[in-house]
């Protein structure tokens, strides 16, 4: 459980465990339920394009406890594969990507903040993170600096 009190479901840690083992998703998304106490799976897809699994990002929204929607924050896993630039072959990285946009409401900002290591913590074998708070962040070019520590080539 995590200090905003949300809990991780089970079924993130099977799925994640699908991306990590079997391969069989390329990036899960994460969201908090409605009533912000359970954090669940909102999808799981084998689609290789990153400006595919971005747009989802940009566009996901989030309802305020008085009902408005508007941008929400959610939390990713994308199994990152890029090729060295020095020519010694390709990598993949098991990448956390916790998506904050500057715009979203306060109070949805702030239960992601405080419930993202109960996820973290539940999800074994992540290589990096990436913190994105606007839509420059998760540009690949961006993505590829911060996971390649630059040593990947666009």
């Amino acid at each position: 459980m995590s200090q905003s009190g949300a809990s991780v479901s089970q079924e993130c840690m099977t799925v994640y465990n699908e991306l990590k083992l079997s391969k069989k998703y390329k990036y899960v998304i994460f969201k908090l339920s409605d009533d912000y106490r359970e954090i669940v799976v909102e999808e799981a897809s084998a689609d290789k394009d990153w400006e595919v699994f971005r747009e989802k990002l940009v566009n996901a929204t989030t309802k305020s406890k008085t009902g408005a929607v508007g941008k929400g924050p959610r939390y990713a896993v994308y199994d990152f594969e890029y090729t060295l630039a020095s020519g010694e072959g390709s990598r993949n990285k098991i990448t956390f990507i916790a998506w904050s946009p500057d715009d979203a409401g306060v109070m949805a900002k702030m239960v992601y903040a405080s419930s993202k290591d109960a996820l973290k913590r539940a999800l074994t074998g992540i290589a990096t993170e990436l913190q994105a708070n606007d839509q420059d962040d998760i540009e690949y070019d961006t993505a590829l600096k911060i996971i390649s520590k630059g040593a990947g080539k666009v």
